[in-house]
């Protein structure tokens, strides 16, 4: 691969997996220890010094904020000694309902052919560090009438064995109503695939098959036409495309090895793929970095015998963490990403000065040449700043702190405004009306004081869900559970189409 790093842009590139099976696992034990005990580990991780991409100009906040008190994104540690995190962080929002005590990864909404609106979050971020909480609040997927969204109903709680632990790979396929998770948890685990009909009653989702069709899992994705299930497993190192057109009787069509892919999407012809690789290089000491890969999947789509894939092109940024996901969307004729990098760059020392990817705007119209067109970061995420919050309650978790996880914008076609959940910022709102230079619209955090340090602060780790008739977003806290949050001050006007 030829790679412009100063640009972010790249030619096509098919480098094999390099990493060996003790670094592999070595980086996957540190990840989970450190998810175990949510305690800090500065000085075992660490990223070389780079310049960064700016952070985007400040919300100008309107009637009714409670504005954070230090700089873009940090809730420092004078709010919790003094008592002002009670009252969280509001900029242009405000909360419209709560419900339940945790939060996970994903927050969906789906409309079923009755009318019936509902909600689905999972209430798991890694087993059993959530059990303690889940006691009270219940295990599993939590399903939600929204018919009120002022008052959420709680109607179904999904126990099946990938809705205990689907870690990130729940998805609803809006197209065919079909919901798909697999076992998972931070690394990787038996990849159990279940899915769903909520087509039906979304209140009530009916268990299609649980079956071990996925091989391994972590994270996933869906073609648009709802007709493959694509898994993958990160720390397992496979990618595995599951045929669906009978969700009763899934079966695998495509499995590769030696792939450390984190969340797949697709182009709306199912036939290219964005996959978040995550990568196998530790050469220089830092995990991971890497970035995007685009992949023809075309074979796949069509269903032709023994299908091979290949790569179009890889793209890396300078500043990049561990890749999330990558959303597709259009701006008149022109294919973007909303793409999101998770936590920190996992190095081997200074953790304080680890590197945060955040998140950006790709240009895909030529599959082959994609290009970074802006970055969408917060003043905490730059490196000075990073170190002078590192002991913020929260922030010195390799796994936690002030970085990004999940972003999406409301719709694919000409979205002005997209959301993401940064960890320890909690809901951030971004005008992307020009799509060059971002800037922030508003935000919603509610961090939690506890005497427990793993509970302590916000989680915001999930994706966010749009209800743009209402001009809200729907996102949950792993430390405090579901929101909905509404667009205020006018900002809500930039969801309609």
């Amino acid at each position: 691969m030829t790679t412009d790093t100063a640009t972010g842009t790249a030619t096509t590139s098919a480098t094999p997996a390099r990493a060996t099976a003790v670094r592999r696992l070595l980086v996957a034990a540190v990840s989970l220890a450190a998810c175990f005990s949510g305690l800090s580990v500065a000085g075992l991780l660490s990223a070389e010094s780079s310049p960064f991409p700016p952070s985007v100009p400040e919300a100008t906040c309107g009637p009714g904020a409670r504005p954070e008190t230090d700089v873009q994104g940090r809730v420092p540690t004078r709010d919790y000694d003094n008592g002002r995190v009670r009252r969280g962080y509001q900029c242009n929002t405000r909360q419209v309902s709560h419900e339940g005590a945790t939060g996970g990864f994903k927050v969906l909404r789906y409309t079923d052919r009755t009318g019936r609106t509902c909600a689905y979050y999972d209430s798991t971020r890694l087993f059993p560090l959530d059990a303690p909480f889940q006691v009270q609040s219940g295990f599993g997927v939590v399903v939600l009438d929204m018919t009120d969204p002022a008052k959420p109903r709680r109607t179904a709680t999904l126990t099946s064995p990938a809705m205990l632990s689907p870690h990130e790979s729940l998805l609803i396929n809006d197209r065919r109503g079909l919901m798909g998770a697999v076992l998972g948890n931070a690394s990787t685990n038996a990849g159990i695939l279940d899915l769903y009909d909520v087509r039906t009653d979304c209140r009530r989702p009916r268990l299609l098959s649980s079956t071990p069709a996925a091989v391994l899992g972590h994270e996933s994705g869906w073609s648009p036409d709802g007709r493959t299930f694509y898994a993958s497993s990160t720390v397992g190192q496979t990618l595995v495309a599951i045929d669906v057109t009978d969700p009763t009787l899934p079966r695998p069509v495509f499995t590769q090895l030696g792939v450390n892919f984190h969340g797949m999407r697709l182009s709306p012809d199912g036939r290219t793929m964005y996959a978040a690789n995550i990568g196998n290089d530790v050469s220089d000491g830092t995990f991971p970095g890497q970035g995007l890969r685009i992949i023809d999947v075309s074979e796949i789509q069509d269903r032709e015998p023994n299908p091979s894939i290949s790569v179009l092109s890889d793209l890396v940024w300078r500043e990049a963490s561990i890749p999330q996901v990558s959303q597709p969307f259009r701006r008149g004729k022109r294919d973007y990403l909303l793409q999101v990098d998770e936590f920190a760059n996992f190095g081997l020392t200074d953790f304080a000065g680890a590197e945060v990817g955040a998140a950006r705007i790709i240009d895909v119209t030529d599959p082959r040449r994609p290009v970074v067109v802006s970055n969408l970061r917060l003043a905490v995420h730059q490196p000075a700043a990073r170190r002078r919050a590192f002991n913020d309650p929260g922030a010195s978790s390799p796994v936690g702190g002030y970085a990004g996880h999940y972003c999406s914008a409301p719709y694919q076609q000409d979205p002005l405004v997209v959301a993401c959940s940064m960890i320890g910022s909690g809901l951030r709102i971004f005008d992307i009306r020009d799509l060059k230079h971002p800037r922030e619209l508003g935000y919603f955090n509610q961090p939690v004081q506890s005497a427990i340090p793993i509970k302590t602060g916000a989680n915001a780790l999930s994706q966010p869900a749009w209800d743009v008739k209402r001009r809200s977003v729907w996102y949950t806290d792993g430390n405090s559970g579901f929101y909905v949050v509404k667009l205020t001050n006018g900002t809500g006007r930039l969801l309609q189409r």
